[in-house]
């Protein structure tokens, strides 16, 4: 019988594998490249969703969907995984188990992020997922008919198992609540496999979903994981799972903010904000924000920012004039990278440590949505990166 996902638990702590050539490790630098293969938009009803990279969502019971972008599983449990370009196959059980799972770290990566908002609880997850996977014997590994699905499901249900914890501590949080940046080197070339659900705007929104809406949400209409699996993470019926994630999908339609998708649209507003406020022209400022812009800070009570959002072109325009007048371009560092799969912006100050990201939505050329991240607790994995 193929073993459970997280039935088993290690009895003594196991090394972290060694990341595979090509993937990145997530516990240093913040440059994730968490895999979204297969995502796609609903369907206009939002009850049922197209199958994603020719993948199938079967709503038999037990029925397990294939694996995506043309990898098959093995058919047997001796048969080899296909070899990634330049590696060669593993020769020992223990070599197979690891490739495995960097096979797929990068996607685990991906929906921890996406469930928790968080890049530390993300690479605990993972990590804990790994000493699970390394738990299992070799004859339950080989049992696993779909070594995706079951990692799929055994990251998800850890994550879900944290999420109640998590919300209770975000409820005690002090001023607005923003999910940890993914900051990236700006440039197709270093562009990380992101898109619009990672962006800090709606995993804002998905934040003010329960804990199971926003798994259902990110699992099925993210990630394309048929209804009976999601059903085995959160404990539910396929039909209470259906309905969960119908209400997430339409409060997210509801509630996130309009958002362009060309770079380039996006970019250019970044690049005239940034213009605007290091030379102080506060005209500028006015035209590149939209009239119903919001300015949304987060600084864990560490810093003087606004405690509520603000509203409003001028009193955003004012109150990003007021944050940045005191800009030293000697003694500041101010770059545009990606935040979150997006053009955004990185200050630092070499000489004190202090740093702040801050993520734009962009509409139409201008700007609806500024997240400024500032709390140190949130950007400590930024550290590599803002050298």
């Amino acid at each position: 019988m193929p073993a459970r996902p997280a039935d088993r638990r290690p009895a003594t702590p196991a090394e972290h594998p060694p990341a595979a050539s090509g993937d990145q490790e997530p516990a240093t630098s913040g440059a994730h490249a968490p895999d979204i293969s297969g995502a796609y938009e609903p369907d206009a009803s939002g009850e049922r969703s197209p199958d994603a990279a020719g993948e199938q969502s079967p709503d038999a019971p037990g029925q397990r969907w294939p694996d995506a972008r043309g990898e098959q599983p093995p058919a047997t449990p001796g048969e080899r995984w296909p070899d990634a370009p330049g590696e060669q196959p593993p020769t020992a059980p223990g070599d197979q188990r690891t490739g495995l799972f960097q096979r797929y770290r990068s996607r685990l990566w991906g929906i921890a992020y996406r469930i928790t908002g968080s890049v530390a609880d993300s690479d605990d997850v993972v990590q804990e997922t790994w000493l699970r996977w390394q738990a299992l014997t070799d004859a339950e590994v080989e049992g696993i008919e779909h070594p995706r699905a079951y990692l799929t499901t055994v990251v998800s249900r850890i994550c879900y198992d944290q999420l109640g914890s998590a919300r209770a501590r975000r409820e005690s949080y002090v001023g607005p609540w923003l999910p940890e940046p993914v900051v990236t080197e700006a440039g197709p070339e270093d562009r990380v496999t992101l898109d619009e659900s990672v962006g800090t705007a709606l995993l804002t929104v998905l934040e003010r979903l329960t804990p199971a809406e926003r798994t259902a949400f990110v699992l099925h209409d993210v990630f394309a994981v048929p209804f009976p699996e999601i059903a085995e993470v959160v404990g539910r019926t396929q039909d209470s799972v259906r309905q969960l994630a119908s209400r997430a999908r339409k409060r997210v339609r509801a509630e996130a903010p309009r958002r362009s998708l060309a770079p380039g649209e996006h970019r250019r507003a970044v690049e005239a904000f940034l213009a605007a406020v290091t030379e102080g022209d506060f005209d500028a400022l006015l035209e590149v924000l939209d009239p119903d812009a919001v300015w949304i800070s987060d600084s864990g009570g560490r810093f003087t920012t606004a405690r509520l959002p603000v509203r409003g072109r001028e009193k955003v325009a004012r109150y990003a004039h007021r944050i940045t007048r005191g800009y030293d371009p000697v003694a500041m560092d101010a770059r545009i990278r990606d935040v979150n799969g997006a053009p955004g912006l990185v200050f630092s100050d070499p000489a004190s440590g202090l740093a702040a990201v801050i993520g734009f939505t962009v509409h139409e050329g201008r700007i609806t949505e500024i997240d400024f991240m500032m709390n140190p607790d949130k950007l400590r994995h930024l550290t590599t990166l803002l050298r």
